[in-house]
């Protein structure tokens, strides 16, 4: 698969956006609107990802197996290390309904759902963000579903 050239300023855009979440999330009233950095790491990756798919595509070298497993090497071994980090961090440290939960967030984070599960329990006798380590698996969701759906849509298009 053909790769972009390395884009200094892509790098750059990426910092701003990790360091404008960390911010939002350590010091909520410094920055209140921090959260957009994942707006702007989304974007990132749709212009990258976009990009490698085009260039495999007009170089006639596209393949959606390699791409898939591309991605589960890129991905599966932090997302597994975090989630069985989790699990044995969960078993010592949370009451057994909020490790209930916590079962349904690693599944949802190891299937790429984990935004659904987090939609669905959404509500007004919802558990606290504090008892959902794998809160922040839901971007990691959005993502991969692009990644699951944007090549078909290329291929297609």
């Amino acid at each position: 698969m053909l790769h972009p050239k390395y884009r200094p300023d892509i790098d750059g855009l990426r910092a701003i956006a990790v360091a404008s979440v960390v911010i939002y999330h350590a010091f909520p009233g410094v920055l209140p609107g921090g959260f957009i950095g994942v707006d702007i790491f989304f974007v990132i990756s749709g212009f990258l990802i976009s990009t490698i798919l085009l260039q495999s595509q007009v170089a006639g070298d596209f393949s959606y197996r390699d791409f898939y497993a591309r991605r589960i090497r890129r991905i599966f071994p932090a997302l597994i290390l975090v989630l069985l980090a989790t699990l044995c961090f969960g078993w010592y440290m949370l009451l057994s309904d909020e490790f209930a939960q916590l079962g349904k967030q690693v599944t949802g984070g190891a299937a790429f759902f984990a935004n659904f599960v987090f939609w669905a329990d959404a509500g007004y006798f919802d558990t606290a963000a504090e008892t959902k380590p794998l809160l922040h698996l839901w971007s990691l969701g959005i993502e991969e579903q692009f990644y699951i759906f944007w090549p078909v849509l290329l291929g297609v298009a």
